[in-house]
């Protein structure tokens, strides 16, 4: 006895979303491994780039935890491309600063980055991207501004590393 499969009514948003945003991460990492970079390695760059900022300030901005964002910038001093230095405003405080090799770096990797977005979009017809853009960002900034709290968490993909 096999049992029917419930109807879909609306069409499956979060497969859209999860697999839009898998197939952009393995896109976006290729294109930055090119250059020696992770995308953690290039949000914490870009971030630390605008202001004085602290590892656990920066590990909020790119939603990592601890751990990561140690081994993040681990990687960023062993490159040369960031270091940990006291802060100008807070003695106690360490922030990440960005070498000079590292600001070159960031740049460039900003430019694929945006390289990556730009191929995204331009695969829609021009009058679609605009509304994608623009429905995305209500989405984000309402509805789905904010994660509700559960008894189970939800897990985010898991990405390949290799």
């Amino acid at each position: 006895m096999s049992a029917m499969a419930p109807a879909r009514t609306e069409s499956d948003l979060s497969f859209l979303l999860d697999h839009a945003g898998h197939v952009l991460r393995t896109r976006m990492a290729a294109a930055l491994a090119e250059i020696g970079l992770t995308a953690r390695m290039h949000c914490v760059l870009v971030h630390a780039l605008q202001e004085e900022r602290t590892q656990i300030q920066l590990a909020e901005i790119g939603d990592m935890d601890k751990t990561t964002m140690v081994v993040t910038v681990d990687a960023l001093e062993k490159a040369g491309l960031a270091e940990r230095r006291p802060s100008s405003t807070d003695r106690r405080a360490r922030i990440i600063a960005v070498t000079e090799k590292g600001a070159e770096l960031a740049h460039r990797s900003q430019e694929i980055v945006d390289g990556v977005h730009r191929a995204a979009l331009e695969s829609l017809p021009a009058k679609d991207r605009d509304a994608l853009l623009h429905a995305l960002n209500l989405l984000v900034t309402g509805h789905l501004a904010t994660p509700v709290t559960a008894s189970q968490t939800a897990r985010r993909a898991r990405e390949t590393t290799r």
